[in-house]
């Protein structure tokens, strides 16, 4: 692709972001939608790949039937209330129309089915703009209207997500499709304390993109896109294969990752609002991801490949990690310290 449409394309990518995220108008909050939509469907399929252009199709599709949803939704509220505010959704309908569309666009379960399909037809950069940037604007909105959404509606949801996100990985030997279910599990736990606490929401959101934008970057640098592969990755680059797995530990959310910071804090809010059975049932959750975790860091430290090499390493020959993956890898490791802080800011 051309340097100047990749930067018109990246540039379209980040407008549409912070138009949403800036707006208070329900209009301009979806034109910002459409846009962030529209820039990224090039990128998708950019490969000229039959898997790719079928993927780009899909999403669109998706994306584009949530988009009319949120505007049919919002026009109802407008025509109840006479008002287009984004805080001002007080109806029930266009409230249950919006929350149906917002989970559409984050492949929130029920309707998470077309992500990971979607990811295993993208090359990984796309792949990481898709589990990430593009959780932002919808994100940005379901924090807004969260506290007006139906509570339980939403822990059903976020509990529904954590048990298919878990299941889900199991058995997955592509590591797009591991990433995608993993996005679909810390979703859950977004999900689930919104209405109570949408500032834990927002922390545990952070600290996702952190640690999977750290992933992506590892994995783009071994050019691994299944076990087989990663289980190779100690040829490639050893102290960066045992900080993966180091990284891996903080996405299951063991301690004294980072990842175990949000996943602490919610904890610890349900339990307060006396939701002890649901405390209790998404740490039995977790288990289920936290497995396919488990599995991937076995494969990457315990075993060796089927077929070794027999060629030179190529660990002396590889470059080193950039500035950027050095500093994503220590705050998705080394925040937890930190906790008190993070909360004062938020």
């Amino acid at each position: 692709m051309s340097p100047y449409a990749m930067s018109m394309l990246l540039s379209s990518l980040s407008s549409g972001t912070m138009i949403t995220l800036i707006s208070n108008h329900w209009f301009l909050a979806w034109v910002g939608l459409e846009l962030n939509t529209l820039a990224i469907i090039p990128l998708m399929s950019k490969m000229h790949h039959p898997r790719a252009t079928e993927a780009a199709t899909k999403y669109f599709l998706i994306q584009s039937t949530a988009s009319a949803l949120i505007l049919f939704a919002t026009m109802l509220n407008a025509w109840y209330t006479g008002e287009w505010t984004i805080t001002n959704m007080q109806t029930t309908t266009p409230t249950l129309m919006l929350t149906t569309a917002l989970m559409m666009k984050l492949a929130v379960a029920p309707f998470h089915l077309w992500l990971p399909d979607i990811a295993q037809g993208l090359d990984l950069t796309a792949c990481l703009i898709l589990l990430t940037w593009q959780k932002l604007a919808p994100m940005a909105l379901l924090i807004q209207v969260g506290p007006e959404m139906n509570s339980m509606l939403l822990v059903f949801m976020g509990t529904l997500s954590m048990l298919v996100g878990g299941w889900g990985g199991l058995n997955q030997p592509q590591l797009r499709k591991i990433m995608a279910y993993s996005s679909i599990a810390h979703l859950g736990w977004m999900i689930i304390v919104i209405s109570y606490m949408p500032n834990l929401t927002l922390i545990n959101l952070m600290v996702y993109l952190m640690m999977t934008t750290t992933m992506f970057l590892m994995i783009i640098n071994f050019s691994s896109t299944n076990i087989n592969k990663m289980a190779s990755s100690w040829m490639k680059n050893p102290p960066l294969a045992s900080t993966m797995m180091i990284i891996l530990m903080s996405l299951g959310g063991l301690p004294p990752m980072s990842g175990f910071l949000p996943k602490w804090l919610i904890l610890e809010e349900i339990i307060k609002q006396n939701m002890i059975s649901l405390a209790t049932t998404t740490a039995i959750l977790t288990m289920l991801s936290l497995f396919f975790y488990l599995r991937l860091s076995y494969t990457m430290s315990l075993t060796t490949p089927p077929t070794p090499t027999n060629s030179k390493l190529m660990w002396q020959l590889k470059t080193k990690p950039n500035q950027m993956m050095s500093t994503t890898i220590i705050i998705s490791i080394m925040i937890l310290p930190i906790t008190p802080s993070i909360m004062t800011i938020i």
